[in-house]
């Protein structure tokens, strides 16, 4: 990470602030993104670059693009920590709740990674996207959470092969439960009762080592094992 200029998604949230912190404790360069700028501009980094837009926006992509050039000339990597959850059964689960899952969670990751590509691909640079334990094991009660997540994921190892001439790598990273608070925030429903989850400073820690250590594809129990 260090001298990286490193763009991290969903940074107004309680596990991208801490990543993005993290990343800046290694050396690197910071550009915040995510839709509360009061809560950008709360993150503990010295110098660093916001870019506030939603992710199911596709021009945040291009707002990206142009603030990392501007500010830095340079893009070396996109850790994606943004996402969204909701509760219940298929037949509980209203059409818009569904299309907004994946929205947040599958298009405009999508959408971003097209707008933001070519400047990765001058720097030999990655891309990181925190998918979820439940692309491993799809849970009864949040199937179409699930399915965004296992989209996600399907994205990202096809992208490890289709970006490899670019020589852009692609890391799919998939925390188990982790205490964000985010399961009290669903779009619908509620949480079911879930185990203690892991502690979000852990997590970020292992996110960015991972990275670090080039480890392209890391499950919930590699997660978990690098946040002991």
């Amino acid at each position: 990470m260090s001298h990286s200029v490193v763009a991290v998604v969903g940074a107004s949230g309680a596990l991208g602030s801490l990543i993005a912190t993290e990343v800046a404790a290694r050396g690197g360069s910071v550009i915040l993104v995510g839709r509360d700028r009061s809560r950008l501009e709360a993150v503990e980094i010295a110098e660093r670059s916001i870019v506030v837009g939603d992710l199911g926006d596709a021009s945040t992509g291009e707002d990206l693009a142009r603030v990392a050039e501007e500010a830095h000339g340079r893009l070396d990597g996109v850790i994606n920590a943004a996402g969204v959850v909701a509760f219940g059964s298929l037949m509980d689960t209203d059409d818009a709740v569904i299309e907004e899952l994946f929205l947040t969670n599958v298009l405009g990751p999508l959408w971003l990674l097209r707008r933001t590509v070519p400047l990765l691909s001058e720097s030999s640079g990655f891309v990181a996207q925190l998918s979820a334990v439940v692309a491993e094991q799809p849970l009864p009660g949040m199937a179409a959470y699930s399915a965004t997540k296992a989209a996600l994921t399907a994205a990202n190892r096809a992208l490890v092969r289709e970006l490899r001439r670019s020589k852009v790598s692609v890391y799919d990273i998939r925390p188990p439960h982790t205490e964000t608070g985010l399961a009290n925030r669903p779009l619908a429903g509620s949480a079911p009762k879930l185990g203690q989850g892991l502690e979000p400073g852990r997590v970020a820690h292992a996110v960015v080592a991972a990275i670090e250590e080039g480890r392209l594809d890391v499950s919930a129990e590699d997660v978990a094992a690098l946040s002991r």
